[in-house]
């Protein structure tokens, strides 16, 4: 059995200027732990593959296509593949989201 303990995963700022733990990185998915700052904001762009939101803390905003929609921890966004998306940190809050690729665009392990 393998146990990731996100929280103790390193750091790092993503090209996009926000705080990144990579959870898990293996042909059939990647996932991400994005946080975000009261403010902060992933803009609009788009993969080659679905991508899952699950939102673990905080609230903040999920744009996919032409829609936003309000989120908060709990809840999952799903953003299918070519399909433009973003995200948005309310003021006064930190925001962490699991961003899951499906399946992984590298197509391969680290």
């Amino acid at each position: 059995m393998e146990i990731i303990r996100i929280a103790e995963l390193p750091q790092q700022a993503t090209p996009r200027g926000v705080k990144a733990r990579t959870v898990l990185d293996v042909p059939y998915i990647n996932i991400m732990n994005l946080t975000l700052n009261p403010g902060d904001e992933v803009p609009s762009h788009t993969t080659p593959v679905d991508v899952l939101f699950h939102i673990i803390e905080g609230e903040g905003s999920v744009t996919v296509g032409p829609e936003t929609a309000k989120v908060k921890a709990g809840e999952i966004v799903v953003s299918p593949a070519g399909i433009p998306h973003a995200l948005n940190a309310d003021a006064g809050t930190i925001f962490s989201v699991l961003v899951m690729k499906i399946p992984n665009p590298k197509g391969k392990a680290k």
